[in-house]
Parts: structure tokens; C-alpha cells; sequence
């Protein structure tokens, strides 16, 4: 699942790969709510736009639709992993992260062009993440918006392996901590979910963040954004000799592949199919898949006759 948000000058978009079977119901192609708050009484509410995008990593072209040049500068990224499924969680992470930053990146070369300043705010803010005088300032590589890692599922998460749990929350907080992420971790306990809700209310609405931090891997993990460092987080969890026989270019690259050795991903192909609940068979229905097929006919003949129109629409091209 994917969503995104707008109130007046903050927007937001949040992924989810929806797996498992006790979620809500499915969010199918593009999804769109909001949600309100007022400062004091009989004061105007501040409105939230959230955009909701389904299909996991199947849906990756859609992002360009809530992300836009008009908005980039209030807009924030919620990305939502499910911890029950480590296999998984590298390539959903991989792909979703890399599609928006791709997109925002062509929003923000654009905007050099036109409007240099708010390009140049839009980085700035990102920079501000980190104080100048952190030891880390020079050796992360922020997202160029706002970004929070929510780890869902820990009422499952927390019954693994200890190592196991070590592994995947020491690397989601050195992913976070790269990127210049919030990350926390929910379930369906109310304490938890209100940790991740006041990271969505200063991110939407201005409330001032919250300081606490959690770093403890027995325990749900909580971590504003700029509040961790390296030298905590430690190396990648394998030993100095096979680091050693690891080639990457980049810290990020290490990581990711010692965490592939612990957890073997599964092919993207396989995460496309599987996040489509119209391939499930449980829901065939032969009159609807007949109809069904007949209208993706249509939409493929739509999308290649309509491009002009969507730029109309102000949706950012490729």
C-alpha cells in the first residue's frame, strides 16, 4: 500500500507492500483521503491530503501522480515494510525508495531550471536534518524529502530468532540513519501506533517531534531522524573476514548484502505477482476477469493515446 499527504504547505506520500492476512482491506490502484486537525478552539483545521497507492512494488509508475513540481516543497515519503517478511523486505525497500527518489530527482532538476531558490530550499531542509557538527554529516546521503521507515508487524516480528531480529532492525536503522529517516516500529498496540502517529503529525501538521529515542533491539525500535549515528549502530553484522571478501562500492551496498546472505531475496517479479489480488484465485469470478481483461485492453489503448493529456493534468513526466 502507498499514500500520500498534502495540508497546505505539507504533503506526504506513504508506500506499504501489504502482505499476510490480517491487514484491512486491499488498497487497489490509487487511493485518496485526508484527514484533519485544528490548532485551538474555533481555530480553521489544517487539512492532510493522503494519497494511498496499492499493488507494492507492481505500481511504481503511479507515484508521479501525488508527487508533483507544484507540491515537492511540503512533501514527505512514509515507506511501510513489513517485518514479518525479511525476504522480502530489501527488494520492497530497494525498489519503492528508488522510483520516488528517481522521480523527485526529475522534479528538482526541473526546478534548477525554473526556480533555483526553492530547489535549493528543498535541499537545504534535508541538510538540516543532521547538525553540521554530527560525526556522521559527511558520510550519509539524505532522500531529497522528508522520509520515515515504519517497521509493521511487530507483534510477529518480535516472536523470531533474537540474532534474527538484531539483524534486520541494525540494518533498517542504518538505512534510516543514511537517509536521513525516522524509522519506528508498530503493531497493533495502541502504544506503538501512537509513536508512528506523532511522527505523521509533525511531519503534516507542524507538532513539535518527539525527542524520545529507542534503540534497544529487544524492543520496538523508535528513532527520529538524526538522533542516531554510525558509531552506535555499528558494522554490518558478519564477520571482519567475510566483509572483507564482499565487494561494494558504497556503505549502503555492504549492508545490503550481508543482509541478502541472512535473508535471500525473493526475484521482484515474484513480489509484483504475489502483491496483485487480482491474480489470487481465490477471488476468480468468471463474468468480472472476462470484463476485467476487456477493460485493460482499453486502459493499455488509453494510456498510449492519452499522454498529452496527462501532462495537461500536470502530472510530472518521466
Amino acid at each position: 500500500m502507498a499514500s500520500a499527504w498534502k495540508f497546505g504547505k505539507n504533503q506526504c506520500c506513504l508506500w506499504e507492500a501489504k502482505t499476510g492476512e490480517e491487514v484491512p482491506k486491499p488498497t487497489l490502484v490509487l487511493e485518496y483521503t485526508f484527514g484533519r486537525r485544528a490548532r485551538r478552539h474555533n481555530a480553521p483545521k489544517d487539512i492532510a491530503h493522503f494519497w494511498e497507492i496499492g499493488g507494492g512494488t507492481s505500481l511504481l509508475e503511479l507515484i508521479r501522480i501525488p508527487i508533483t513540481v507544484n507540491n515537492i516543497r511540503s512533501f514527505a515519503v512514509v515507506l511501510v515494510l513489513d517485518l514479518s517478511k525479511p525476504n522480502e523486505l530489501w527488494m520492497t525497500m530497494e525498489n519503492l525508495l528508488q522510483a520516488t527518489r528517481n522521480h523527485v530527482n526529475k522534479i528538482l532538476a526541473k526546478l534548477e531550471k525554473t526556480d533555483p531558490e526553492v530547489a535549493g530550499e528543498i535541499k537545504q531542509k534535508m541538510q538540516n536534518n543532521l547538525q553540521r557538527d554530527h560525526p556522521d554529516y559527511d558520510l550519509v546521503d539524505p532522500f531529497p524529502i522528508p522520509l520515515v521507515i515504519i517497521g509493521s508487524k511487530y507483534d510477529i516480528f518480535h516472536e523470531f530468532d533474537s540474532e534474527m531480529r538484531k539483524i534486520i532492525s541494525r540494518t533498517l536503522r542504518f538505512v534510516s540513519h543514511y537517509y536521513g529517516a525516522s524509522l519506528v516500529f508498530t503493531s497493533k498496540s495502541e502504544a506503538l501506533l501512537l509513536k508512528a502517529r506523532a511522527l505523521i503529525n509533525h511531519l503534516a501538521f507542524g507538532y513539535d517531534r518527539s525527542k524520545s529515542v529507542s534503540v534497544d533491539h529487544s524492543k520496538p525500535l523508535f528513532i527520529p531522524a538524526g538522533l542516531d549515528s554510525l558509531s552506535q549502530i555499528g558494522p554490518p553484522p558478519t564477520s571482519d573476514s567475510n566483509i572483507g571478501k564482499m565487494r561494494a562500492n558504497t556503505p549502503l551496498e555492504l549492508w545490503k548484502k550481508v543482509f541478502e546472505k541472512t535473508f535471500p531475496p525473493r526475484s521482484f517479479s515474484d513480489l509484483q505477482d504475489s502483491k496483485d489480488p487480482a491474480q489470487d484465485s481465490q477471488y476468480a469470478e468468471y463474468e468480472v476477469d472476462v470484463m476485467r481483461a476487456q477493460k485493460n485492453q482499453e486502459f493499455e489503448q488509453y494510456k498510449k493515446n492519452a499522454s498529452k493529456s496527462w501532462k495537461e493534468m500536470d502530472f510530472d513526466p518521466d
